[in-house]
């Protein structure tokens, strides 16, 4: 949900009916079973390792284009970088053509010296309205071409090959199949090929939840996308698990994610219970990274016992 900052980012035995037999890990007992995942965090990571009991190998912040140094960002998060990315003063349409690809090309550089794993996280919750890269208003206007579903694939699917750089006429040769203009830049490294993974990060729902502003509406192509994600958060003691469940359902051969997720504003171990319990039985699960908000906003887990309580239990221990 809206938060944007630059900042350094079950169970009570509830079986989710949804999930398929070829989506659980069996023990012999017949029961599910957790693999570990990535445990990461979107705030301060020191306080929230204290507050739970987390080694948080993730360190999540979200950038605009032109912020930097990009090497500066990512060395300060820690082992396992995920950078956000969001689109800055740029439409879909300019990233789309070219005109952060100066910016890209840092980020790939960036990528190649860090020497290990690095989630990359174009423009987050492009279906909602708060987003700038959105389509569509919140009350269901369009945003005009520059900023349309398809200029928005068109600039995902160039942010993916930028990212992964490698031999200019390889990247020139696949932005040319999609219609678009060689890359503004030189050479680039070419290791961050098997170093960065790409994650589209969609809402389950739209807001507006409008037929065009679907999460599959934004999708630019399963060869432009590395992992999918869903931000999961907890309102009003409602969370959008139904389309949770769909969004993963909808790309049975991607990695999945949940890039952010926490209470909003009230203490619910339950939420905390159930998120572990879509671990245990979605299997492609690779990435839990929690948002804690700055000390007393509504969502810090220091105001929630309970919920912290449960997440030193449950998320804790699946974490490698």
């Amino acid at each position: 949900m809206h938060r944007r900052l630059l900042v350094v980012v079950l169970t009570v035995a509830v079986a989710i009916g949804a999930a398929s037999s070829t989506e659980r890990g069996t023990a012999a007992d017949g029961r599910a079973t957790l693999r570990p995942v990535l445990l990461g965090l979107l705030g301060g990571r020191e306080r929230f390792d204290q507050l739970t009991g987390q080694h948080t190998r993730v360190g999540h912040v979200i950038a605009g284009f032109g912020q930097g140094p990009v090497s500066n960002i990512l060395a300060a998060m820690g082992e396992v970088p995920m950078l956000g990315i969001e689109s800055g003063s740029l439409t879909s349409h300019d990233v789309a053509q070219g005109r952060g690809d100066s910016w890209l090309a840092e980020v790939n550089q960036a990528v190649a010296a860090h020497g290990g794993l690095v989630y990359a996280r174009p423009f987050p919750e492009m279906n909602g309205h708060w987003n700038a890269y959105c389509a569509y208003n919140q009350d269901g206007s369009s945003r005009g071409a520059s900023n349309s579903t398809a200029a928005f694939k068109k600039a995902f699917a160039r942010v993916y090959l930028i990212v992964h750089g490698g031999p200019a006429g390889t990247l020139n040769a696949k932005l040319r199949r999609l219609g678009l203009p060689p890359a503004r830049t030189g050479e680039l490294a070419t290791s961050p090929v098997s170093r960065v993974r790409v994650v589209w990060n969609p809402q389950g729902y739209g807001s507006p939840d409008v037929s065009g502003n679907s999460a599959a509406a934004y999708y630019p192509g399963d060869a432009y996308v590395d992992v999918v994600a869903n931000d999961l958060y907890n309102i009003n003691h409602s969370a959008a698990w139904d389309a949770n469940d769909q969004l993963y359902a909808a790309h049975p051969n991607k990695p999945y994610a949940i890039a952010e997720w926490a209470n909003w504003g009230f203490d619910d171990p339950a939420f905390v219970a159930r998120m572990v319990d879509f671990v245990r039985t979605h299997r492609r699960v690779e990435l839990l990274a929690y948002y804690n908000g700055r000390p007393n906003s509504p969502w810090d887990i220091a105001r929630q016992p309970r919920s912290r309580a449960a997440y030193r239990k449950l998320v804790v221990p699946i974490g490698r």
